[in-house]
């Protein structure tokens, strides 16, 4: 019914179409390079963003309080083994797709659009939490350096904005509507993707500069609380040492895996890189080492700065701004501390930002070669030699949702893509070692195919398990409507779907299959998320006025079911009649 989605693509094809005139990009980043925008893109986010959450925990989930230490050792072990992979595929397919590439190359072309589509989660959503998490330090550092305060209706989602008392009363209107919106998030993206379309060594240099910086900052941050708490008051707030037993040290891990996002991004600028079969491998893990370390320090100075009992009672606005949060609260009267360590948060923030908008791209430009998404998506600059039609594209996906999205539920969503994409890299290894095994490996993970491939899968799973349920309802639907762009438009139009005599023209039951996985997506984004089984049906039994959420997205489910099952069968009565001729 559907030919060759499995059907993978040979790794010398992958090479040869990057050496394709037109689709080739520019070599020069060396090792240091991509260690610093492996850094650039871990150290940002989620060490000044989430540790204050993980810490404390929230209604959907207990905190690790100063186990938080533990929680970011074990979140580096699973990724440890997750960076062996990567960085074993990445010196041996040194392309720009990362994880879909590898995933072409071992799974297949369906799971290789998945997980395409999947990454988006981890690159554009995640740059969406990033891009909002810097507004919320901009604002910071602007009022503790300068004494400016920045209007909160220009650096507000409107969600949030309904949250707050007298908000969307003192903003401007427009035909009576309150005008509130994120302009510094927008902003910050707009800049930034101006300085990738103008090259990729020029933003090589801008992240050291950062890098260098936040690094900096950190070391203050610790200093700072040394200076003043003493070790002894540090000792003493870290009990209890798990106030909520393993749980909350485990979803604690689950969280703060949020501050590792990163290190495969490195695998995007593969093309970019000299000698990528050597320099891809040390910037992954030793990027990944430098940062662990970091973390565990922060962690720990932080939960000994601030009792358990103290941050809990802290409000969540407050958790996401923790490490200012712990300087004013050991030091109120130290208001320049606090500035400079919001200042970093500020640097580190736009390196996040650079190096995943550096990488959604280039995973946009190696589906497009490969016919996944329209051609225009493969262009490269004539003078710059930089994806600048996908660079310009993610900045306004990402600049334009950053501007009106709420942060609450992205890092979680993000969580839960990456981690799955990690998943599929880890088997990819295996698969590869068994299709390939002659295949020229300039780098292996260590102790044979199985061990820590299978470790990398198991650990990333079970790190899956911790988020929140509605995570997995998001990421379901997310799939979704990947599959519905998939049949619609990438099934006929593939390269291998040519090379196998595919229909370049969509079939009118594909659509009517892509529409029902389009209208399951939205039904599933609609239902409430809190709710069983149980609970929903007995809310559509309520009827339309009680439980109109429930209601309308139940008909959007049973529409797509319908829609699906319908299209499914035309298919093979196709296929059939086929045969037949």
């Amino acid at each position: 019914m559907l030919r060759g989605i499995f059907r993978t693509k040979n790794l010398d094809d992958i090479l040869a179409s990057a050496q394709e005139e037109g689709h080739a990009l520019k070599r020069t980043l060396g090792p240091i390079n991509i260690t610093l925008l492996g850094i650039g893109a871990i150290i940002g986010a989620g060490i000044f963003a989430t540790v204050g959450t993980a810490a404390a925990g929230d209604a959907s989930r207990p905190g690790a309080g100063p186990s938080l230490m533990v929680s970011f050792v074990i979140t580096a072990v699973v990724c440890a083994f997750t960076a062996l992979c990567y960085a074993e595929m990445a010196a041996m397919v040194p392309i720009s797709g990362s994880a879909y590439t590898y995933s072409y190359a071992t799974l297949g072309e369906l799971v290789a659009w998945i997980i395409g589509w999947d990454l988006m989660l981890e690159y554009a959503i995640g740059n969406v939490a990033v891009a909002i998490s810097w507004a919320n330090y901009f604002r910071s550092f602007m009022h503790d350096a300068f004494g400016i305060n920045i209007p909160d209706w220009l650096a507000t989602d409107f969600r949030t904005a309904r949250k707050i008392p007298g908000l969307l009363e003192n903003a401007p209107h427009i035909f009576g509507y309150p005008i509130v919106f994120n302009l510094l998030a927008f902003g910050i993206v707009a800049l930034l993707t101006i300085v990738l379309v103008l090259g990729i060594k020029e933003s090589a240099e801008f992240n050291a500069v950062m890098v260098g910086v936040k690094i900096i900052v950190l070391l203050f941050f610790i200093g700072a609380l040394f200076y003043f708490v003493s070790p002894s008051k540090m000792e003493s707030n870290w009990h209890p040492f798990q106030p909520m037993g393993w749980g909350g040290t485990l979803a604690g891990a689950a969280v703060v895996f949020f501050a590792y996002i990163g290190f495969d991004a490195v695998s995007t600028v593969a093309e970019e890189t000299k000698n990528p079969a050597r320099d891809l491998p040390i910037g992954i893990i030793a990027s990944l080492v430098i940062c662990t370390v970091f973390y565990v320090v922060v962690a720990a100075v932080f939960t000994g700065a601030m009792p358990y009992g103290e941050l809990v009672k802290r409000l969540a606005t407050e958790q996401a701004e923790p490490l200012t949060m712990a300087l004013n609260h050991v030091a109120p009267q130290a208001r320049w501390a606090s500035a400079v360590v919001a200042f970093g948060s500020v640097v580190a923030h736009t390196a996040v930002l650079l190096v995943f908008q550096l990488g959604q791209p280039r995973i946009f430009f190696s589906m497009a070669r490969d016919g996944l998404l329209p051609p225009v998506f493969a262009k490269v600059h004539p003078k710059f030699k930089t994806p600048h039609v996908t660079t310009i594209l993610t900045g306004v996906i990402v600049g334009g949702f950053a501007a009106v999205m709420s942060i609450d539920e992205m890092v979680d969503l993000t969580n839960i893509g990456t981690l799955f994409a990690f998943v599929l890299v880890c088997v990819g290894i295996i698969i590869l070692r068994y299709k390939e095994p002659n295949r020229k490996r300039p780098f292996r993970v260590p102790f044979g195919p199985w061990i820590l491939p299978m470790l990398g899968a198991v650990s990333c799973v079970f790190l899956m398990y911790y988020l929140p349920p509605s995570s997995w309802w998001r990421f379901v639907a997310w799939l979704l409507l990947g599959l519905a762009v998939y049949l619609s438009y990438s099934y006929s139009k593939s390269e291998i779907g040519k090379k196998i005599g595919r229909s370049s023209i969509t079939a009118p039951w594909l659509m009517l299959m892509a529409l029902g996985s389009f209208l399951l997506a939205i039904g599933l984004l609609t239902i409430p998320h809190d709710a069983g089984l149980k609970d929903l049906i007995a809310q559509v039994r309520s009827g339309f006025a009680a439980a109109k959420q429930a209601f309308v997205g139940t008909i959007f489910i049973v529409a797509g079911i319908i829609a699906s099952g319908v299209s499914a069968v035309v298919g093979l009565m196709q296929r059939n009649k086929t045969a037949t001729d």
